[in-house]
């Protein structure tokens, strides 16, 4: 009877384990669960960080371009390019004309024994919308102003090339006046680059004299391409009144 009771003592330890197993199971099971909430129903599970709201930019300021051939006035055109080939200006083709267009006029001025007098001039405008992926379109206009200045600043074969701010045209602008060889001739270039709101206007005007005229004068060339840069700055804003 002595015996039976140190066996009887291994017999219930034995059989305790299985419970203590259990119970740490159970134990294990309910931590991973959400815990209820103070009405008995579970709590919803995490579901990570927040979608982020969509960025909002505010709208574009000018929604259409002008008719870049009338941009720029009858008399400015007529007084840059002497005995113009086409007055109304020959347009660039584009497949979207409120967003790019372009024109550009020509004429050679005879002088008889003293030369000829060749006249180029050219203004393309650019417009951006507003755009959550890419930016309000006052933010585009910037960065496209600042890759016309690069690009008018590499023109091939641009000789003397001279950079400086242009006052008074739009919200801001650069002039960039340099020299070009083409045809055996002197060409000198004026050309200006600026922002108004979200829309970019770069003007290019040039000339060489032929036969014995006179090169003209970089500095004339550039005068005459602010004034008709300031009227295609105005033509912009008075197409969206």
């Amino acid at each position: 009877m002595y015996r039976s009771a140190p066996r009887l003592t291994r017999i219930l330890a034995c059989a305790a384990v299985p419970v203590m197993l259990v119970v740490a199971g159970c134990s294990s099971d309910s931590d991973s669960k959400a815990a209820p909430t103070k009405d008995g129903s579970p709590a919803a599970a995490s579901s990570g960080a927040a979608k982020e709201s969509p960025k909002t930019v505010a709208p574009a300021t000018y929604a259409k371009l002008p008719d870049a051939c009338k941009a720029i006035a009858a008399k400015t055109i007529e007084d840059m390019v002497p005995d113009v080939k086409t007055k109304s200006g020959t347009p660039g083709k584009s497949s979207d004309i409120a967003s790019r267009s372009s024109c550009s006029w020509n004429g050679l001025e005879d002088k008889g024994i003293k030369g000829s007098n060749y006249r180029w001039l050219d203004v393309s405008l650019l417009r951006y919308d507003s755009d959550p992926a890419l930016g309000s379109g006052e933010e585009r206009a910037k960065e496209s102003f600042d890759k016309e200045v690069a690009k008018v600043q590499a023109t091939q074969g641009a000789t003397a090339v001279r950079t400086s701010a242009a006052t008074g045209v739009g919200d801001q602008a650069t002039a960039v006046s340099y020299g070009l060889k083409k045809t055996g001739e002197d060409f000198k270039y004026a050309a200006i680059v600026t922002r108004t709101e979200n829309a970019v206007i770069t003007l290019s005007y040039n000339g060489a004299g032929y036969a014995g005229a006179k090169t003209p004068d970089p500095n004339d060339l550039m005068e005459d391409a602010v004034k008709a840069a300031k009227e295609a700055v105005a033509a912009v804003a008075t197409a969206n009144k």
